[in-house]
């Protein structure tokens, strides 16, 4: 399983998301530009003194990215997704993708991968998306739960 941050912005994010991946044994792959330097205070704080058991992989683009990744089962998540991420069926090699804070993932990128992209429900009228950290959260210990990891 590994977990992908396309152009993540906040670093309390990041640094939220790097202690789970740590706690959790999951590559942390962010793909440039990042909204933040690698080495932001805020990102540090957030990530405590996890970051040495965190596999991060940088990728200066999302071409880059996908060059060296493109041929792995990569997952989409969006509240723009027509899918439940529980409708998923989750495997040990997958690539778990979220895309920046303020906008997502492209929309041409969901609809060219509608299969393979999931959202995470929402019943509530006020709230225009889950904070990252959280979304990350609930989808990563989901397809753990699927594979017998929990």
């Amino acid at each position: 399983m590994h977990i992908v941050l396309v152009r993540p912005e906040i670093p309390p994010n990041t640094g939220s998301i790097a202690r789970l991946c740590a706690a959790t044994d999951t590559p942390l792959h962010l793909v440039a530009p990042l909204g933040f330097k690698i080495d932001d205070k805020h990102l540090k704080r957030a990530g405590l003194d996890y970051w040495e058991y965190v596999d991060v992989r940088l990728h200066d683009s999302w071409d880059g990215f996908f060059r060296r990744h493109g041929e792995e089962r990569l997952l989409y998540f969006s509240k723009r997704a027509t899918h439940s991420y529980t409708q998923a069926r989750y495997r040990e090699t997958d690539f778990l993708i979220f895309g920046p804070e303020t906008v997502g993932l492209p929309q041409d990128l969901l609809e060219a991968n509608a299969e393979r992209a999931y959202r995470i429900p929402m019943t509530g009228r006020g709230v225009r998306s889950l904070n990252l950290s959280n979304a990350v959260s609930i989808v990563l210990y989901e397809a753990l739960r699927q594979l017998g990891k929990t």
